[in-house]
């Protein structure tokens, strides 16, 4: 099974998309999944439901940030090439779909009202949200693969 395939079973379980993708790379991820998952929590429905950047987008960030992020007493080179990542992840998926903004993506459905929440179910953006978190997925995977196609995470 791929990321983007673990990815979508953990956000039919119920999961939010930035989770569900933290979840999906979760190989990659060893022992540092479990706080990432935590953490990844809030940033759901583009951060708390405020559909800020959306959370499957979120959720690849928080994964290149723990591959690729820079730690105490790394080299300023690390932030670069890092942050060069995170722009690849958001500028490839707003190719996509033309934004990265979880409310312009649910087309204004607002996800902190009750009506808001029931229109998210009787337009069925439940799928809509599940092709996200897949695309974020397979552009994680994509981005992470980028030069040589080669995982250097502590270099």
């Amino acid at each position: 099974m791929n990321h983007a395939e673990i990815a979508a079973k953990k956000f039919d379980k119920g999961y939010n998309c930035a989770q569900s993708v933290v979840s999906g790379f979760a190989d990659e991820l060893g022992d540092t999944v479990g706080p990432a998952f935590l953490a990844a929590h809030g940033f759901g429905g583009g951060m708390g439901r405020r559909q800020e950047v959306c959370g499957a987008v979120t959720g690849g960030i928080i994964v290149l940030g723990l591959l690729y992020g820079r730690g105490e007493g790394d080299c300023r080179e690390k932030q670069d090439a890092a942050y060069a990542k995170v722009r690849r992840l958001m500028e490839s998926f707003e190719r996509r779909h033309g934004t990265v903004v979880c409310g312009k993506l649910l087309d204004g459905c607002v996800l902190t009202t009750p009506e808001g929440q029931a229109l998210y179910g009787e337009r069925n953006l439940k799928a809509k949200c599940l092709s996200f978190v897949k695309d974020a997925a397979q552009i994680l995977d994509e981005v992470i693969a980028g030069e040589g196609g080669t995982m250097d995470k502590h270099g």
